[in-house]
C-alpha cells in the first residue's frame, strides 16, 4: 500500500470498532498493530482527519485523538502541510506489507471480530450428522491400506466419485479429467497459477465471488469486467496483452480466462439460464478462451434441480471449459475438499504444479467427500430446504424493517444482494460493527471497486439470529440515516 488508497486501510482496519472501550483507543491499537506488524510502511502518508473520520463514520476527534496518540508513542509523525505519516521504525525484513490481504472478507477470517454477528463470511458452520458418517466410513476404507498418501491430482475413489458425478450431469467424464484441491479457493489458485502471468487480462462478472477477484489480483492480472451477454465482444475486445512480432505488426493475444458464476451466483444468488449457458460455451470454443465455472454453489438451487454446468454445452469434451467444485457450501465450511473437472492434459499440468506446492490434499477427508457424494441425494435436499427457509425469513424481516432497503429475492445459494437507498456501505458497515454485526460492502464483489451502494447478506444462521441480526441492522441504519440526514440539513451551499 502506497499511502494512497484509502479503500485498502478501511479494509485492513477491519474490526477495530468491534472491541470495548473509547473509539480512539481502539482506532489507536488497530493501527498501532498495523504499523508493528509493519503492514503500514515507513513513511506511508495517513488519510487527512477528516477523510478517515467521514469513511469510518466517526467524528473527527476521534481520528485526531488516535493520530495524536501514535505521534506521542513515536509511530506517526505529523507535520503541517505534509499530513501524517508513518514514523521509521527499526522492523526485522520479514516484515513488510508485500502481499498483505486487504479484502475485508479475508480479514475477517483471519481476525474474527468478537461479539459479533458476521454476515460476512458465508459458509456452512455446523457439521451434518452424514459427515461424521462418512468420515466413520472413510476410516474403515483406510484400515489396511499401505500407502504413502501423497496424491497430488488426489484419491483415486473421489476423483472416480467426481468423474461419476459429472457424467451423470451429462458431462462424460474420466477419472483422469478430475482432480482434487484443498477448497475451491486452491482450485481457483492453482488454474491462475497455471493459466495467467502479470499483464494478463482476466474477464469476469460483476458483481461476482471477491476470493476469486483476490486471486486474479494477487497474480497482477487486469481484471476486466464484462456483462454476460457482451461475453463475445469483451472475448474479441479485451487482448490479455499486445505484443510485437518480428515484422513489427502488433498481435493481439486474447485474454487469459474469464470467470463465471452462472449457478447460484456469489452474491445473488442468480441462476443462469440454458440458452446463456449455451451460447458462453460456444463464445469460449469460439476465441479459444478457457472460461471457469465455478459451481461451489451449484447444488443449492431453491428449485430443487441442478442445472447443467457450462461444459454440459461445449463441443466434443468442452476442453475450453474449466469447472471447479467444493464440498464447503453443501456440507461445511471446514471440510476443505474441492475438485477441478478439465481436459485430461491441463489436469496432468495443474497435478506437477500442485505438487510442488504440498503434494496433494489429505486422503481422510478426500475419502470421506467420496462417500458424501454417495449421499448426494438425501444431503441437498436438506440442506435446500433450510436455507430456503432462512432466505425466505431473512427477506420477510428486512421488508419489515428496513422497507427503504432494496432487494431481489435469491434463486439459490446462500445470500443475497442487497442496496441502501442512500449513502455507502463501506460507511454504514463501520456503524453496524458498532452494533454488533458485520456487513461486506459491495466494493469487494467489483473488480473496478463499484456497487459502494450495495452489501452481502448471507441466511445461514438460525432463524432467530437472523432476526436479531436485522434488528441490529435497522439500529445501525437508524443511526447511520440519522446522523447523514443532520449533515444535510447543516451542509451548506457555496
Amino acid at each position: 500500500m502506497n499511502g494512497a488508497n484509502l479503500d485498502d486501510l478501511v479494509d485492513l482496519l477491519g474490526r477495530w470498532a468491534s472491541g470495548r472501550g473509547p473509539l480512539y483507543l481502539l482506532l489507536t491499537a488497530r493501527l498501532r498493530a498495523l504499523i508493528d506488524d509493519g503492514v503500514l510502511a515507513p513513511d506511508v502518508r495517513l488519510p487527512p482527519d477528516r477523510v478517515l473520520a467521514r469513511r469510518l463514520a466517526v467524528g473527527r476527534g476521534t481520528v485526531v485523538a488516535a493520530y495524536d496518540l501514535l505521534q506521542q508513542e513515536a509511530r506517526v509523525v505529523r507535520r503541517q502541510g505534509s499530513g501524517t505519516r508513518v514514523a521509521a521504525l527499526d522492523l526485522p525484513a520479514t516484515r513488510t506489507a508485500d502481499g498483505v490481504v486487504a479484502n475485508p472478507l479475508l480479514m475477517h477470517i483471519l481476525h474474527p471480530p468478537d461479539g459479533v454477528q458476521l454476515l460476512t463470511c458465508a459458509a456452512p458452520d455446523e457439521p451434518p450428522a452424514a459427515m461424521f458418517e462418512a468420515y466413520e466410513e472413510a476410516g474403515a476404507r483406510l484400515a489396511g491400506v499401505r500407502d504413502l498418501g501423497y496424491q497430488p491430482a488426489g484419491n483415486a475413489d473421489l476423483r472416480a466419485a467426481l468423474a461419476a458425478y459429472y457424467t451423470g450431469r451429462g458431462v462424460p467424464t474420466a477419472p483422469e479429467e478430475i482432480m482434487v484441491t484443498t477448497g475451491g479457493q486452491q482450485a481457483l489458485t492453482l488454474l491462475t497459477g497455471l493459466l495467467v502471468s502479470p499483464g494478463d487480462t482476466v474477464l469476469t462478472e460483476a458483481p461476482t465471488y471477491p476470493g476469486a477477484l483476490e486471486v486474479f489480483r494477487h497474480a497482477a492480472s487486469v481484471i476486466r469486467p464484462m456483462r454476460v451477454d457482451e461475453a463475445g465482444h469483451a472475448m474479441r475486445e479485451h487482448p490479455a496483452r499486445v505484443h510485437v512480432d518480428e515484422a513489427g505488426h502488433a498481435i493481439r493475444e486474447r485474454p487469459a480466462l474469464t470467470y463465471l458464476v452462472p449457478t447460484a451466483r456469489n452474491p445473488d444468488g442468480a441462476v443462469m439460464g440454458n440458452q446463456a449457458r449455451r451460447r458462453l460455451a460456444a463464445l469460449a470454443a469460439e476465441h479459444d478462451v478457457p472460461l471457469i465455472d465455478d459451481e461451489v454453489c451449484a447444488e443449492l438451487c431453491f428449485s430443487g434441480e441442478t442445472p447443467p454446468p457450462l461444459a454440459a454445452f461445449g463441443a466434443a469434451r468442452g476442453e475450453q471449459v474449466i469447472t471447479v467444485g467444493s464440498m464447503s457450501k453443501l456440507v461445511w465450511g471446514g471440510l476443505r475438499v474441492g475438485w477441478i473437472r478439465a481436459a485430461a492434459p491441463l489436469i496432468s499440468r495443474l497435478a506437477r504444479l500442485r505438487a510442488v506446492h504440498d503434494l496433494g490434499g489429505e486422503v481422510f477427508s478426500q475419502l470421506a467427500a467420496a462417500a458424501l457424494l454417495r449421499r448426494l441425494d438425501v444431503i441437498r435436499p436438506a440442506r435446500v430446504r433450510v436455507l430456503r427457509e432462512r432466505h425466505d425469513h431473512l427477506c420477510a424481516e428486512l421488508r419489515a424493517r428496513l422497507p427503504s432497503w432494496s432487494f431481489e429475492p435469491a434463486l439459490g445459494g446462500q445470500t443475497l444482494w442487497v442496496r441502501l437507498p442512500h449513502g455507502d456501505v463501506d460507511s454504514f458497515s463501520q456503524v453496524a460493527l458498532r452494533h454488533g454485526v458485520a456487513v461486506p460492502p459491495g466494493r469487494s464483489f467489483d473488480p473496478l471497486g463499484g456497487f459502494t451502494d450495495y452489501m452481502r447478506l448471507h441466511y445461514l444462521f438460525p432463524e432467530e439470529e437472523l432476526s436479531q441480526a436485522v434488528n441490529n441492522l435497522a439500529a445501525a441504519w437508524a443511526a447511520y440515516d440519522g446522523a447523514a440526514r443532520t449533515v444535510s440539513r447543516h451542509t451548506l451551499i457555496v
